[in-house]
């Protein structure tokens, strides 16, 4: 697993052709209060019974809220056979700090 900064990711997600999936594992109100678009919301503690809908051959960005949940998350991920994973370092509050001043944060 790698560990991308915000501004790493972004760079990323600015290669339509490459870019990655989001995968926002946070729960149902962090994710309404703020997300990044184009996210895939699948709460931490649903991953195991909708591991179907996600692909292990994409590259997939994990994301939570400071970085601990999804690094967790990732690390499973890795143990199903899913290669292409990267965790957001920081979370996304780094990106609201970093990549996105205008996103609210919590």
């Amino acid at each position: 697993m790698r560990q991308l900064t915000p501004h790493q990711v972004k760079a990323l997600l600015d290669e339509p052709e490459a870019a990655p999936l989001l995968l926002d594992v946070r729960e149902p109100g962090e994710f309404a209060f703020c997300h990044i678009d184009g996210s895939l919301h699948i709460p931490m503690g649903e991953i195991v019974s909708r591991l179907g809908e996600l692909d292990p051959d994409r590259t997939t960005v994990v994301v939570c809220h400071h970085g601990m949940r999804s690094f967790q998350v990732a690390r499973f991920l890795e143990t199903q056979g899913f290669g292409r994973i990267i965790n957001l370092a920081g979370g996304i509050d780094a990106w609201a700090r970093e990549a996105d001043p205008g996103m609210p944060r919590y």
